[in-house]
């Protein structure tokens, strides 16, 4: 027995000890990858005492080593480098070092080629998608039906595999249109809980070589921003907004310390990348006042519809991509979009006419299915809003009045999705293609238009 005791004593030391050690908890992960600079986000555990990233260009020995020069030590590490000095379309090597050794956290990235004025516009693919679930039972909902309690509900997170798939893919980025994790009921009002719930989600193993696959952007819906359907009024936005700046490094965030939104560019066409919660009034607040548009019920809020406007001005992409968390036309939609708030929508849709602006389409999450709306304006050419959802979470069927929706071109339902957009030909003559692809990477269904096709008519 005495025996027994020590080596009990002796094994529960060790496994403290290994329990402690530092490490990488999730990452590394690409964020954004341009001409002269590349952002690598890693985040590492409170043992961690020093962080560093090496760097060389692939098939070269000669390196360079950035190290972290902020707080560590914390409960939660998000951390991230960015490498300047690189030259344009090179590839690079990189290698994550913890306490000054070398660990298994490595990978390698392209920059972008410096083709304007030089080359032909080059064909590229980005990947796109919404709403990510992961199980975690302890703090999941118990039943799908509340008035049913002896019958336990399927669990809502689904195949997670498509993420290997998506890994596969060689696609220049990967833009996350809201909801990248769910926030539990546990987490809504607890600083401490939306820490843990990005902190865990990012950590799942299957995703850990999709992070390092291509780099990663992402706008944000509900649920990654905190309660479900919540908008301005929610305490915790401050806290939430710092989250999420620290679990992705988009090229920005926002003005003045306010919202998310920001925008990059890729080849011919300018991603907007829109914030549909910090100023979105509550979805119950009416649409009309005395049979006119309520001023006062928003999505996009003063602040940023003055910045969509004038970065849509300014573009001279052929593709001008809108990328927003919650769809944008869909008529017969009975939820929330943005012509729930018609004040802000007529004064998109009258800006947009009014200045010509060419090539506009409509990037969307949210809604647990895929489809393609069409939105026919007199005068000029139509509108599309291309919805891509989900990857992991619950899924459901056409119903209700978008059973037979006449605005739908292209729809998908019951099915685990991501969608793929590739942009091909010459100039003057590109071609913009919308694949939706399952959990397989099997082809679910295929739209395209060409850039004629979202030009005022002269």
């Amino acid at each position: 027995m005495k025996y027994f005791f020590c080596f009990l004593v002796l094994t529960t030391a060790s496994f403290t000890i290994c329990a402690q050690q530092p490490r990488i908890i999730s990452g590394p992960m690409l964020g954004p990858v341009e001409l002269r600079d590349a952002k690598i986000w890693v985040e590492v555990s409170q043992e961690v005492k020093s962080a560093a990233v090496q760097v060389n260009k692939k098939g070269e020995t000669k390196s360079r080593t950035l190290t972290y020069k902020g707080d560590l030590g914390n409960e939660f590490n998000p951390i991230y480098f960015t490498v300047g000095g690189l030259d344009f379309n090179t590839t690079y090597q990189y290698k994550i070092w913890i306490n000054g050794k070398a660990s298994t956290g490595a990978g390698e990235f392209t920059t972008k080629d410096l083709w304007q004025w030089r080359k032909p516009v080059p064909e590229f693919s980005f990947l796109t998608g919404s709403c990510s679930y992961f199980n975690q039972p302890e703090y999941d909902r118990k039943y799908t039906d509340m008035v049913k309690l002896d019958r336990p509900a399927t669990p809502y997170g689904k195949d997670s595999s498509i993420f290997q798939t998506m890994a596969k893919e060689k696609a220049a980025f990967m833009l996350w249109l809201g909801d990248a994790w769910y926030t539990r009921d546990v987490d809504y009002y607890s600083e401490w809980g939306l820490w843990y719930r990005a902190s865990h989600d990012r950590a799942i193993p299957i995703l850990q070589n999709f992070w390092k696959a291509m780099p990663q952007l992402a706008i944000w819906d509900d649920h990654d921003y905190g309660p479900n359907d919540i908008g301005k009024n929610y305490i915790l936005k401050e806290t939430s907004r710092k989250v999420f700046n620290s679990y992705f490094c988009n090229p920005s965030s926002g003005e003045n310390g306010q919202g998310t939104y920001t925008m990059t560019s890729w080849g011919d066409a300018d991603i907007f990348m829109t914030d549909d919660r910090w100023w979105r009034s509550a979805d119950r607040m009416k649409d009309s006042v005395d049979g006119k548009p309520n001023p006062e019920k928003t999505m996009l809020g003063k602040q940023q519809m003055d910045w969509l406007k004038n970065s849509l001005l300014y573009s001279s992409a052929t593709f001008k991509i809108i990328a927003v968390g919650s769809q944008v036309l869909n008529p017969a939609s009975p939820y929330d979009k943005l012509s729930r708030c018609p004040a802000e929508y007529d004064e998109l849709m009258n800006f947009l006419k009014e200045y010509k602006i060419n090539g506009v389409i409509f990037l969307t999450g949210d809604r647990h299915h895929s489809e393609i709306i069409k939105v026919d304006r007199p005068g000029t050419y139509s509108l599309y809003d291309i919805t891509v959802s989900p990857l992991t979470s619950g899924t459901h069927s056409f119903g209700g009045p978008e059973k037979n929706n006449p605005y739908r071109v292209l729809g998908i339902d019951e099915k685990q999705n991501y969608g793929r957009f590739t942009f091909s030909g010459k100039a003057n003559e590109r071609k913009l293609t919308v694949e939706f692809l399952g959990v397989k990477g099997e082809k679910l269904g295929e739209w395209s238009i060409m850039e004629k096709d979202l030009k005022t008519p002269r």
